[in-house]
């Protein structure tokens, strides 16, 4: 009992440690194109449409987002205005304003309201990678939640995002969303 306990446990730690390894990095799409610049592309307005699903892929909320992007220098802003379509809290969009700092490289740090610490983003070839924490409200207490953010430019006015939330490890569900870049 206690030998087949030990190759259970033995079989579950090499799992985690393979799957580990195999993951996707930022640097397997420096060779796609079109190349992502964050200052062109989060500059202006910009407007999306996602969904939140659950962890067995039921479709729990969708969104509407409304995004206003500048930069000054190397720091930019992006102003996220969010209605959910179970209804927005107190009767107004939920708002986001995200601060991003060009570090050089590719690489970025963001910071916002309900993100604890600083958020790390890089970015090759056409996509960028943001991993973060979010301190977000659940029935009436404030959860901190893990989030691993990918974002790929599909041309200079459409990019996807497709990011997975997790807690402990364990995943929670996934939130996608495909934003469009307005008409200047």
């Amino acid at each position: 009992m206690k030998s087949t306990l030990l190759r259970l446990l033995a079989a579950v730690a090499a799992t985690l440690l393979l799957s580990a390894c195999a993951s996707v990095e930022v640097a397997d799409y420096r060779a796609e194109r079109p190349l992502l610049d964050l200052r062109q592309f989060f500059s202006g307005q910009l407007e999306g449409w996602g969904m939140f699903q659950d962890r067995s892929g039921k479709v729990i909320k969708r969104f509407h987002v409304v995004i206003d992007a500048r930069w000054q220098g190397d720091t930019g802003t992006l102003d996220e205005r969010f209605t959910w379509s179970d209804g927005p809290a107190g009767g107004n969009p939920e708002r986001r304003v995200w601060t991003l700092t060009d570090l050089g490289g590719g690489r970025y740090g963001g910071t916002a309201g309900d993100v604890v610490g600083v958020a790390a983003g890089e970015v090759a070839g056409n996509a960028l990678r943001w991993r973060y924490v979010l301190a977000l409200p659940v029935d009436g207490k404030v959860v901190e939640v893990d989030f691993d953010d990918w974002m790929y430019l599909v041309d200079d006015k459409v990019m996807l995002n497709r990011s997975f939330m997790s807690k402990y490890g364990f995943d929670l569900g996934e939130v996608t969303l495909t934003l469009m870049r307005r008409p200047s």
